[in-house]
């Protein structure tokens, strides 16, 4: 479960304005990197940053199993993480990737509150966690800010939509022309920063047939690699063509 995650690690707290935070960027603090906080009152961002806890995970740490309770906001500070489902024959299928501003919190007001997946680190990662009672706390104090989260939830279902409808499309070449346009919109960056194996668990299809399409892609002139496990969309109005026009 998530209250595991600075187990063996080193877990750090955020105590207010000028605190010796760690991961402190030039000044800044947490809440002014996170999308989720970024538009919250100073004083709210003041009472999140003055509970939060701050924990470094190595790559292949698994710091979510399915089952477990969610009890806090898990906010990847630095680095890359994936949400998966594995089948019972062992398939594992890629659910989303998460990076620097990215949180896990979706379901936590939910009477169950589980996650219905497992959480993996793809690289060495920085995380940043609000439990679930410190972020009520701060809700009760702000009731407007709950207005912005549920834009957030409603984005995300939109969101959600496009990829179920992408998952639907069966041309290969036309479902990863949708999937790298839905991830250039959402990603933080210019890049989609993932490895080609992560795109094939996510769109379901083969690596070597991501591999053999993003190929033609780069030749195309539509997107270009741009690093080991980065591509960079040129086109969007060609891929937009590719994915809802080609047969």
């Amino acid at each position: 479960m998530d209250d595991k995650l600075s187990m063996n690690q080193t877990g750090r707290v955020c105590a207010g304005a000028g605190h010796n935070c760690a991961f402190s960027r030039a000044g800044s603090s947490c809440m002014e990197n996170i999308r989720l906080f970024a538009d919250l009152p100073a004083d709210a961002k003041r009472e999140l940053l003055a509970c939060s806890r701050h924990s470094t995970h190595e790559s292949g740490s698994i710091i979510v199993h399915e089952g477990d309770p969610i009890e806090s906001i898990i906010v990847v500070r630095s680095g890359r993480i994936k949400t998966y489902r594995t089948t019972p024959g062992g398939k594992e299928y890629v659910l989303d990737v998460l990076h620097d501003g990215q949180a896990l919190w979706y379901g936590m007001f939910l009477k169950d509150h589980i996650y219905h997946y497992s959480v993996e680190c793809l690289t060495r990662v920085q995380l940043c966690r609000i439990h679930r009672a410190d972020f009520e706390t701060m809700l009760a104090n702000h009731p407007s800010v709950a207005l912005g989260l549920i834009r957030m939830v409603c984005t995300e279902l939109d969101r959600a939509e496009e990829k179920t409808m992408m998952l639907g499309i069966r041309n290969p070449r036309r479902r990863l022309a949708e999937y790298l346009l839905l991830r250039d919109h959402s990603c933080v960056g210019p890049e989609i920063n993932m490895r080609l194996e992560d795109i094939a668990n996510s769109v379901g299809l083969r690596p070597e047939t991501v591999s053999r399409n993003v190929a033609q892609f780069v030749r195309e002139g539509l997107v270009k690699r741009v690093g080991r496990g980065k591509l960079l969309v040129l086109d969007r109005d060609g891929l937009a063509e590719v994915a809802r026009h080609e047969d």
